[in-house]
């Protein structure tokens, strides 16, 4: 691979907008005029400690302290190497960079070990879906997709493929490309015999399984039916195991194709199963998404909470996809700031179904303008297996409607629900507000209870925050101004002071060699000029000061008069600890030397000032 030159570095650099990079994996809002605010993404938070500063290009995380520029948001986000981040940021900015740019090298153990995984897996994606495009074994699960409704295109989009039902015909497409054999076994696209390794998948529709960055990590195979092969012993679906590149508690089916919808919508739908994405997708909705067949978990929550604000639950309309949604809504009601709304579809049919029976407008306009709240999905929930034409079931059924209406926040809600009970089972609505109250300040109390917390739980106190003394806040105040103000620079150079702290000395150092070198200060562009990662770090700090855009004279003269003294002070105290240690020894002699020098000293510090 060749190494990426400078000028394409730059060029990528100066068209990108940090904020439209950043912006597909977070969800950003705006805070004043030049700034962005988000739920950052390398720990977990409810409270947005994230900031992207547009003009300044570069992101800063109050909570954790990470912050960079585009390329190292990239770098660390996605595991990957610079120059592999510059070339996925132009992919974002739709910025042409060579081909010869676009393999970088691995040199991290696991950081190679990782591509060779996702090579075998992006390999076996395309030869699976080869076998069910082009190929008379394929032809029975591609007659049978269509059937159910799947376009070729779509089939050609999501790269659906066919495992044939030969136990060495994976192993032996990998040996004819020359893979390396020593990552088969724990791909988990095979399984450990006696007499070798076998293909894990075999007759069966594949849909491969991508991280969020698209990179395929694992599959679903769909087990076909057919008259030579029943399966009666087979499960319906079998997914990939668990291994280093798939853990189902992370991976969201679909997340990759739509987070650029659901960032744009600002809404996600979260579907049962892969045959229900991909009808809402062939229906015109592309921001649906679905779990590995498990419950949400607080992983996938915060991936969806980073890119969006709204969650439409979607799921079977049957029985078990009734029970499933309540599970739902209370999961994330429990661990989620997301806005809940609901898609119940009729006829006790799941979303594939509803496309099939009624077609793709049915379903879209169903999922669009059929939603129905978080309440009005409680109250029919709670109506099954309940006879409320007997009293006692009545008021129990009132009763818990009133513990789910705590949980809506929005007036105008509660006041339309209240009177829609206070018709329907003729209950006075002051007497349901007054019940509604008391449930209100039950749930306060105990809310105040204080709970045992077990020794090892108890959370770690925040770290302390170190002081910085007047002589530290100047210094970094003027680098502010050396770095945005090329007069106040110039001015300051020729009065060749230097910084009282070794680590602002070497900055300045560093930014003057650079400046020497561009014939420009841009901070982004200095945060990759930078190795050291303590220096990049003091860099963000200094470019995100809130001080005045413009410095003043007044300003400019009691910066440099502190770093003028600055070395008298520190003279001064030196003395005076000289001056302690002698008077311990009773070196009077050496005490009254000292004296007279510090004396001397601070006359300087007086004209000085």
């Amino acid at each position: 691979m060749a190494r990426i030159p400078q000028h394409v570095i730059d060029d990528v650099r100066s068209r990108t907008n940090i904020v439209e990079v950043i912006g597909q994996y977070v969800q950003l809002k705006k805070s004043g005029s030049k700034n962005y605010t988000g739920l950052c993404p390398f720990h977990n938070e409810k409270t947005p400690s994230f900031s992207v500063a547009e003009d300044k290009q570069f992101y800063y995380c109050f909570g954790c302290g990470r912050g960079g520029n585009v390329f190292s948001f990239v770098q660390e986000l996605e595991g990957v190497s610079f120059s592999e981040a510059v070339v996925k940021v132009a992919e974002i900015e739709n910025i042409p960079v060579a081909e010869n740019y676009r393999q970088a090298p691995q040199t991290n153990p696991e950081s190679s070990k990782a591509q060779q995984l996702i090579a075998l897996h992006e390999k076996a994606s395309e030869v699976y879906h080869h076998m069910l495009v082009h190929t008379t074994a394929g032809q029975e699960a591609l007659d049978y997709l269509l059937k159910r409704g799947l376009t070729e295109e779509l089939i050609e989009e999501f790269q659906i493929g066919f495992a044939p039902n030969q136990r060495a015909f994976l192993e032996r497409i990998f040996q004819n490309e020359s893979l390396d054999a020593k990552y088969f076994a724990e791909s988990g696209l095979f399984v450990e015999r006696d007499d070798g390794l076998a293909d894990r998948f075999y007759q069966r529709i594949m849909f491969p399984i991508r991280n969020f960055q698209g990179k395929t990590i694992g599959f679903s195979g769909r087990w076909l039916q057919t008259e030579a092969f029943p399966g009666e012993n087979q499960p319906k679906y079998l997914n990939s195991p668990e291994t280093s590149l798939f853990n189902k508690r992370e991976v969201l089916f679909n997340f990759d194709k739509a987070r650029s919808t659901i960032r744009k919508e600002g809404s996600v739908f979260l579907f049962e199963g892969f045959m229900d994405v991909l009808a809402a997708w062939q229906s015109g909705i592309q921001n649906g998404i679905a779990s590995m067949g498990t419950s949400l978990t607080n992983q996938q929550i915060a991936a969806i909470e980073r890119v969006s604000k709204e969650l439409i639950l979607c799921y079977d309309g049957d029985n078990a996809g009734i029970e499933a949604t309540n599970r739902g809504i209370e999961l994330l009601q429990e661990h989620s700031h997301l806005n809940l709304t609901i898609v119940s579809v009729p006829e006790r049919l799941d979303p594939d179904e509803y496309v099939r029976k009624y077609g793709s407008e049915a379903f879209y306009e169903l999922a669009y303008h059929g939603r129905e709240t978080v309440f009005s999905f409680k109250m029919n929930y709670r109506k099954q297996h309940r006879n409320l034409a007997n009293e006692k079931e009545q008021l129990e059924y009132v009763q818990e409607l009133l513990q789910d209406l705590l949980q809506v926040d929005s007036l105008l809600e509660q006041d339309r629900y209240l009177t829609q009970l206070s018709t329907e089972f003729q209950i006075s609505r002051e007497t349901l507000q007054q019940q509604l109250r008391q449930f209100k300040q039950a749930r306060r109390n105990e809310a105040r209870t204080p709970t045992h917390v077990e020794p090892e739980q108890i959370p770690l106190p925040p770290p302390s925050v170190v002081r910085k003394t007047q002589l530290e806040k100047a210094e970094e105040l003027l680098l502010y101004r050396l770095f945005n103000e090329e007069s106040f620079n110039r001015r300051f150079k020729s009065l060749e002071l230097t910084f009282a702290h070794e680590k602002y000395q070497e900055l300045y150092v560093l930014f003057d060699a650079y400046v020497e070198m561009e014939g420009e200060f841009v901070v982004a562009k200095f945060l990759d000029f930078l190795k050291n990662e303590q220096m990049k770090q003091l860099v963000i700090t200094i470019a995100r000061l809130n001080v005045p855009e413009e410095s003043t004279e007044q300003e400019f003269q009691d910066l440099v008069r502190i770093i003028q003294t600055s070395s008298i002070v520190e003279e001064i105290n030196k003395k005076r600890i000289q001056q302690q240690e002698a008077s311990q020894k009773g070196n009077q002699q050496l005490e009254l030397e000292l004296a007279v020098e510090i004396i001397n000293l601070t006359k300087q510090l007086k004209q000085a000032k």
